[in-house]
Order: structure tokens, then sequence, then C-alpha cells
């Protein structure tokens, strides 16, 4: 599974990092959105769809977004068995209008949440103290 991801956003940033260190058998590779070379790797992918939306691509090749990416993504690391109660009809309808909030306005979200990191070079970090 390759999940496409905003790594200049803090929140989606720890998400990932915390998805990969719990991917002890390395099914799962994470593209950053950001990267120089992104369009000449994955042509077929449009960056700026995917800026707003969660994407991934399954090792069959088929694409899934959105919250169907967190719930695929944490049952192939074999972890959070209950996120798939976001999967169903009537929670799913509402958890991806909460998800399609959050991912437009993730970035004022991170701020808010996370008010001590900041990314730079694709890379997030919380300041400490002394940081400027």
């Amino acid at each position: 599974m390759i999940i496409f991801y905003d790594a200049n956003c803090p929140l989606c940033n720890a998400e990932m990092q915390h998805l990969k260190r719990a991917d002890i058998n390395n099914k799962i590779i994470l593209e950053d959105l950001n990267a120089t070379d992104f369009n000449t790797r994955f042509p077929n992918v449009d960056k700026s769809i995917a800026m707003a939306l969660l994407h991934a691509r399954m090792p069959s090749g088929i694409m899934i977004y959105g919250l169907d990416v967190t719930y695929q993504a944490w049952k192939t690391v074999d972890k959070y068995p209950w996120l798939k109660i976001i999967r169903l009809p009537i929670i799913r309808f509402f958890a991806d209008c909460a998800y399609t909030f959050f991912a437009k306005y993730r970035q004022p979200i991170s701020r808010f949440l996370m008010p001590n990191s900041q990314c730079k070079n694709n890379q997030c970090k919380t300041k400490s103290a002394g940081d400027k």
C-alpha cells in the first residue's frame, strides 16, 4: 500500500509516522506529495486533488481515498480494529463529512492543536522552548 500524504501538515505527518512505526512488516510506503519529483514518479496521481483528499494505491493497483485510506492502513498493520466503525453505513456518512472538513482545514487545525510544531523541508518537528 502506498499512501500519498502532505508531510507539511503536522497532524498528518504525525499520524503517518505513528502508522509507519506500527508497520513492522513494511507493508506501507509513505509518499510525500511535496517531494520535488512527485509528479515525475507518480504522474497518474493528481497532486492538487490528493492534497484535498488522502489517496492510497493498494497492492492490486486500486486507488482508495479519504477515511478508506485511514481504515485500510491501520487494518494493514493490524492496529485499531475498532476503526471499522467509521465504515458502517450511517456512521460512514458523518465520518466522511468530518474528514472532509478536517482535510480542508488541516493546516489551521494543526496550528491550533500543535502550536509548537513547525514544518520545513517536508519535515515536521516540535519546537522546544528555546527555538524561534
